[in-house]
């Protein structure tokens, strides 16, 4: 069962494409049939993918051993060839990450579909990100009291563009409940004037591993 590195000691690679509700299940499935090449890649650890709950997106957590491993993935012309399919999708927002900030309340994140993710996007120019990453610091331990939030885990690109919380709740009626408390949302943005944020809740709908 893949888990959050909070040390490192992989590379992670987010993948988030846009898509049309109609072809989310078709992007999901075509992704699916090119894992069967990418697991048998040297270096490949996992990958983890995530449909969003409102059907516009499909998120791909994924991990190799190191940034070079996936480079030479990128290189390789068998391995892309019998990636022709996914390019007839929406060109996905795809960088490599390290993770910079886990907290959690059962110990260390394990990547399972008992949980509701949430992939929170922020991006930034490469100069506001070390900001952004200390406005993460400075903010998780207050988020983490929330009801129902599991673990926050914020992830920086190595190209300074953007900056990753996947997050991890019980269940989807603790956001909802979250969403009608008092004031909620009502206090300014931490990342304002820094990043610009979107997000989405999902669901895990496959895990491939390497083993």
């Amino acid at each position: 069962m893949p888990t959050i590195a909070t040390n490192n000691e992989v590379a992670t690679v987010i993948i988030i494409f846009n898509v049309e509700s109609e072809k989310q299940q078709e992007l999901i499935d075509t992704i699916a049939k090119f894992g069967d090449t990418v697991k048998q890649q040297p270096g490949f650890v996992s990958a983890n993918i995530h449909k969003s709950l409102d059907g516009v997106k499909v998120a791909n957590y994924a991990q190799w051993q190191t940034k070079e491993d996936f480079e030479n993935f990128l290189k390789n012309p068998e391995a892309q060839e019998k990636k022709a399919k996914l390019r007839e999708f929406n060109q996905p927002d795809s960088h490599v990450y390290e993770v910079i900030i886990s907290e959690s309340k059962e110990g260390i994140p394990k990547i399972e579909k008992k949980y509701i993710y949430h992939f929170a996007e922020f991006r930034m120019q490469p100069e506001n990100q070390l900001k952004m990453v200390e406005l993460a610091k400075e903010n998780v331990g207050k988020a983490m009291k929330l009801p129902g939030l599991v673990s926050a885990n914020f992830h920086r690109s190595l190209d300074g563009t953007r900056v990753i919380n996947y997050g991890q709740w019980s269940n989807q009626e603790a956001i909802e409940n979250l969403k009608k408390q008092p004031g909620f949302s009502s206090e300014t943005a931490y990342w304002e004037g820094i990043a610009e944020n979107e997000h989405h809740l999902y669901e895990l709908v496959d895990s491939v591993t390497s083993d």
